[in-house]
């Protein structure tokens, strides 16, 4: 895992769900088909409504029509991001349209874990909410060995909480891949 993300920043409000993240709609395509799977970074977020989306003008787009990969790579959101559904397909949305990290007070569990189990991006956690001191396209500096985040636009930084081991599973690429490298799995030798 990096020690640094250096990136663009997309603004969200609170209590961001994961039918908002992707809408059910979209949990058509295959996550293993690489045309389809572009699909899920082409729908990521298109269920924010317009008045949290790009804070703080609000009604801004996260990816422009027709493609799959967004500018922005860091979202800082206020409290409670994917909250909704258990669906893993939020943070693989996320992660395939380009966002490296999330920046949030508050998760929902089962987002996070989702986003750690399986590498997608990181769940950084900052001490307070940070919609207020970021604005959407505003450049982002998150560096987990002083464990802050700098607006480059402001100069000011603020407090993430430190990963601790889930640092090494996003390394690993999710949490199977971690067990086995770990030595938690034993591969199946019998043919």
């Amino acid at each position: 895992m990096q020690n640094k993300i250096l990136g663009r920043v997309y603004v969200l409000g609170e209590d961001i769900d994961t039918d908002q993240i992707i809408p059910a709609a979209h949990l058509v395509y295959s996550l293993e088909d690489p045309d389809e799977r572009k699909k899920y970074g082409e729908y990521a977020l298109s269920g924010v409504p317009a008045a949290l989306a790009g804070l703080p003008n609000g009604n801004m787009p996260f990816i422009e029509k027709g493609k799959s990969h967004s500018e922005f790579s860091i979202i800082i959101a206020a409290k409670n991001f994917g909250c909704g559904s258990s669906r893993e397909h939020a943070p693989a949305a996320l992660e395939i349209a380009g966002v490296k990290a999330v920046i949030t007070p508050s998760y929902a569990r089962i987002f996070y874990r989702n986003a750690v189990d399986g590498g997608f991006l990181i769940p950084a956690e900052s001490e307070k909410s940070l919609v207020d001191y970021f604005k959407t396209g505003d450049q982002a500096e998150l560096d987990f060995i002083n464990k802050n985040v700098t607006n480059t636009r402001t100069g000011e930084s603020f407090s993430v909480k430190e990963l601790g081991q889930v640092s090494q599973i996003i390394e690993a690429g999710g949490i199977f891949e971690y067990a086995r490298i770990s030595g938690m799995l034993q591969e199946n030798t019998h043919a």
